[in-house]
């Protein structure tokens, strides 16, 4: 199977999670698009979904499912997304997007987390994949300095703009040996709204599409 046929596979597996008539949180990402794209299919009726951005919700409204705000639903019963790394330990680098911090605080909402990734996506140590950090447009140079003194390489991500307004820096070369240590310092860094570790909050559940099926994790 190629990477779009495994994205598929892993996309509809999600659907086991999936309880009718309930509100789910949607992440972002060509993954989850399939997974969106097999809901639509499935049949399944939910009630609404929590979008981690503007191009998820397109793609849900498209399908005839309600796009509701986080403010009026309180927690979720699960939130399906994807992820550029994992490890063993189901912690995540995400952020290839650009949706990091809505991710985040729909992932923070929901009772469980189902991350769907191929096999290409697990790693033993995180960090092949460049971190993103969404920072404040005011205090990126500020926050670069910082990831250098860090250990990283940052690259600005330039010419996008995140859906709430600011700006992408990717860091090369961190030692993400620690990432829940990691994650602690970067966020507090001025400037930083938070970064693509997704360490303190992992996901409950990974589902890796592999040439044999999908394994869970």
């Amino acid at each position: 199977m190629n990477q779009s046929q495994l994205k598929r596979l892993v996309g509809t597996a999600a659907l086991e999670h999936v309880r009718p008539d309930s509100i789910i949180g949607v992440g972002t990402g060509s993954t989850v698009n399939c997974f969106i794209e097999a809901l639509i299919n499935s049949g399944i009726r939910i009630e609404a979904a929590v979008s981690s951005s503007e191009a998820t919700s397109v793609l849900l409204r498209a399908g005839g499912i309600e796009v509701v705000d986080l403010n009026q639903t309180g927690g979720l019963d699960v939130y399906i997304d994807g992820a550029d790394e994992f490890d063993a330990h189901r912690r995540l680098v995400k952020g290839g997007g650009g949706a990091l911090t809505r991710e985040k605080i729909v992932a923070a909402a929901s009772k469980t987390f189902v991350c769907i990734a191929d096999q290409t996506k697990r790693v033993n140590v995180l960090g092949a994949f460049p971190l993103p950090l969404e920072v404040i447009p005011l205090a990126r140079s500020l926050v670069a300095r910082k990831m250098v003194a860090l250990g990283g390489r940052p690259q600005w991500r330039e010419g996008f703009t995140t859906d709430n307004g600011n700006w992408i820096l990717d860091i090369h070369n961190l030692d993400l040996v620690d990432p829940v240590r990691m994650e602690k310092t970067i966020n507090n860094l001025a400037g930083v709204v938070t970064c693509g570790l997704f360490a303190l909050r992992p996901a409950d559940l990974v589902l890796i599409a592999t040439e044999d099926g999908v394994e869970q994790l």
